[in-house]
């Protein structure tokens, strides 16, 4: 019984008994090769759609999303690979488009999928773009909210709100194109629907 307790002992090691680059759990491994896999395929479907992009602002985009993934990904695999700090810090995806939205339908023709590469335009396009990025967006905070490994959770955290700034300005492009609307309630059903919640009474307790 005492050597059972003894092997026990051994293996429950805490992380400064341990290498840096081995201060990861297995589901660290699992749930990091899951969100890296989603960063690649990222990057390679922006690579396929690249030449089909007719528009220069979206083709501008997108090689800035292409620049910032790939410093990304090199800072991922750097504290995958070590477990420590990366060489090159989590960076911040600053975009370009402002905040103005759209409200309203306007009409316009049914969509039907397209039946020839050909007939890929930069409204599919732009859509590709941010499903990819709610993709690594989800695939990033399922990651960061379990990860023992205290750097690589801190950048896989520190990641998110670029996705949502590089998803956000990809949906500001496409709303200014008609691709993406955005219809409202009318004045009485918003209205309805602000007034259904109602603020605590009294103090929080501490």
């Amino acid at each position: 019984m005492l050597n059972q307790n003894q092997n026990q002992q051994q293996n429950m090691q805490g992380t400064s008994q341990m290498p840096p680059q081995q201060h990861f759990g297995g589901h660290d491994m699992f749930d990091a090769h899951e969100a890296l896999s989603t960063l690649i395929g990222g990057m390679e479907h922006y690579l396929l759609y690249d030449q089909h992009v007719q528009d220069p602002e979206l083709k501008t985009m997108m090689q800035k999303h292409r620049t910032f993934f790939n410093q990304l990904y090199n800072t991922l695999v750097d504290t995958f690979k070590t477990g420590q700090d990366p060489a090159v810090p989590t960076q911040s995806y600053e975009m370009q488009q402002d905040n103005n939205v759209i409200y309203g339908m306007q009409p316009s023709p049914p969509k039907t999928p397209s039946q020839n590469v050909t007939e890929i335009n930069d409204q599919c396009i732009s859509g590709f773009m941010l499903g990819q990025l709610k993709s690594c967006a989800s695939a990033f905070t399922m990651t960061a909210l379990e990860m023992t490994n205290p750097v690589m959770r801190r950048i896989f955290a520190d990641s998110v709100p670029n996705m949502i700034e590089m998803a956000y300005e990809v949906f500001l492009y496409q709303n200014k194109n008609h691709y993406y609307q955005v219809p409202q309630l009318n004045q009485q059903d918003m209205q309805a629907f602000q007034n259904s919640y109602a603020p605590t009474q009294g103090t929080m307790p501490h």
